[in-house]
């Protein structure tokens, strides 16, 4: 079986509360760090993201959106109004 590389995200709840609670300032996510994994091992993850509750699942993903975009968990980035419109069908 392939291995393949996988971030190892799994951490116990509490955990992730309190690195959800840290600063930007105050962390910053090692992209060399890394584990690898048979895909055995990678299926794994998805019986521990399943006990979590869908608040939990998504405080992890606008974490990991903020980190992948360079902005601060409780400042999001704008929608840019002038790009879109709205329009009747009629």
């Amino acid at each position: 079986m392939e291995s393949i590389i996988v971030i190892s995200l799994i951490q116990t709840t509490s955990s992730i509360t309190n690195l959800l609670n840290l600063s930007m300032s105050t962390f910053r996510l090692d992209r060399t760090a890394f584990k690898a994994q048979s895909a055995e091992e990678a299926s794994s993850h998805v019986s521990y993201y399943k006990t979590l509750t869908w608040q939990q699942r998504l405080e992890i993903s606008n974490y990991l959106n903020s980190i992948a975009f360079n902005y601060p968990t409780d400042h999001p980035p704008r929608l840019d109004r002038a790009k879109f419109s709205v329009r009747s069908r009629k």
